[in-house]
């Protein structure tokens, strides 16, 4: 069986350390295990950034798994990226081509689908911005609340302080590619996720064709119930291998 690199796609207000109770299981089952950084500036830079960090430093079959915002950049990125064979989805965005994050989130239920979202976000500049265009921050309220309640205070206030924007348009911009229509995938459905609501990814996964399971978890249940990950990242490596 060639060995499998699995290739794990954080999300919004994260970094590749969301993923270390997922990481360090896949790696003491002898997996290849990648964790590059998203950029969280929109899909067209984000997408080609990881499709060509793939192709550069993994020979050999990729499982590309995707959390939130990191699903969207997935489905865009795997075409051009190697020999990507299987997707998995964890409390994530599985958009078709001309959706976006907001058109997604509209109607959804959401925490963040709200008329003034600086009821939920800090919203900043950054330098060399489009023109209208900023960060966005998860106030406090929401990182306890809608986004990780089911973590322990401090890894909840650790998320506060070292989270990472992602920029307004990010979730405006649509994605071009659909990865999903020509490959076998496996959804993680959070039941209490606050975020992507439970119906809502359940429709995207159902639309992908995508083996599904769920996890008793909120919108980061990779960090509080990471065996449902694990499960399904083991599936679609097998079949990637075989």
């Amino acid at each position: 069986m060639p060995e499998v690199t699995i290739v794990l796609v954080h999300g919004a207000w994260a970094d590749g350390s969301s993923w270390n109770p997922v990481a360090r299981e896949l790696r003491n089952r002898g997996l290849s295990v990648l964790t590059p950084p998203n950029l969280l500036r929109g899909v067209n830079t984000d997408a080609p950034y990881v499709t060509s960090f793939v192709k550069q430093r993994v020979s050999g079959p990729v499982v590309l798994v995707g959390h939130s915002y990191g699903g969207f950049v997935v489905t865009n990125a795997a075409a051009g990226a190697g020999d990507v064979r299987a997707l998995v989805y964890v409390d994530a965005f599985i958009p078709d081509a001309g959706e976006t994050v907001f058109q997604i989130l509209g109607g959804s239920g959401s925490a963040l689908d709200v008329p003034d979202p600086t009821t939920v976000l800090d919203l900043a500049g950054y330098p060399g911005a489009p023109e209208g265009d900023v960060e966005a921050f998860l106030k406090p309220a929401t990182v306890h609340n809608s986004f990780a309640q089911d973590l322990p205070e401090d890894d909840r206030w650790r998320i506060v302080e070292s989270q990472r924007p992602i920029t307004l348009g990010a979730n405006v911009t649509p994605g071009t590619e659909t990865a999903w229509k020509s490959l076998p995938s496996w959804t993680v459905v959070g039941t209490e996720d606050l975020v992507i609501p439970p119906g809502t990814q359940r429709r995207m996964a159902e639309r992908a064709g995508s083996t599904i399971t769920e996890a008793p978890g909120s919108h980061v249940s990779m960090v509080s119930h990471p065996q449902v990950t694990i499960d399904a990242i083991l599936a679609a490596a097998e079949k990637a291998g075989g």
